[in-house]
């Protein structure tokens, strides 16, 4: 079998919402088996970007806000949207830049990932920020945030208690975890 071959057959599409951030098409599809469906795929316009901080004493910084779609708050590392076409690396800055005031000289790509792919495109792009200076936050009008330092082992307790479950933090203080332990970050 060739695990690159697609086995949906597209019967016909329609576009059933689109705004400036998202655009969903229903597909009429013949499934793998050959029988009749649907599927709704999600389409995203930006890629998400996550940033990781990480100070000369092992800090690092979360952001708190109410997530509109979970209808809860929610903690997370500095995220945001970066336009497709555009450099991811330059999204992170300006992210970073706009929700905490921090421009860090130094970048490390951790991640690249798909979010939730049974029925989105979504994809992210996870940096790891160090080397910083704090300057003014920017944060859009869309965005009440709350933002703390806090040491990175008490972030990976927030994963581990279930405090933090927003995935792009999860990926991203799991990974800098498995550094920390393999000797790999100092």
């Amino acid at each position: 079998m060739n695990e690159q071959h697609n086995p949906w057959t597209i019967v016909n599409e329609k576009e059933v919402y689109n705004n400036p951030w998202i655009n969903v098409t229903e597909f009429d599809v013949l499934n793998p088996a050959g029988g009749k469906g649907i599927y709704g795929k999600v389409h995203f316009k930006n890629n998400a970007i996550g940033i990781i901080v990480l100070d000369d004493e092992l800090n690092t910084y979360l952001v708190g806000q109410y997530r509109f779609p979970l209808n809860k708050y929610s903690w997370e590392i500095p995220e945001g949207g970066g336009p497709l076409g555009i450099d991811a690396l330059e999204s992170a800055k300006r992210e970073l830049k706009e929700e905490t005031g921090l421009v860090a000289q130094e970048w490390t790509k951790l991640l690249d990932l798909h979010l939730s792919n049974s029925v989105t495109d979504e994809f992210g792009t996870i940096f790891m920020a160090r080397g910083l200076q704090q300057e003014e936050a920017m944060p859009e009008e869309t965005e009440q945030l709350v933002v703390k330092k806090v040491p990175f082992d008490e972030a990976y307790q927030m994963v581990e208690n279930g405090t933090i479950t927003d995935s792009i933090a999860v990926a991203a203080i799991l990974k800098v975890r498995i550094l920390l332990l393999e000797g790999k970050l100092t």
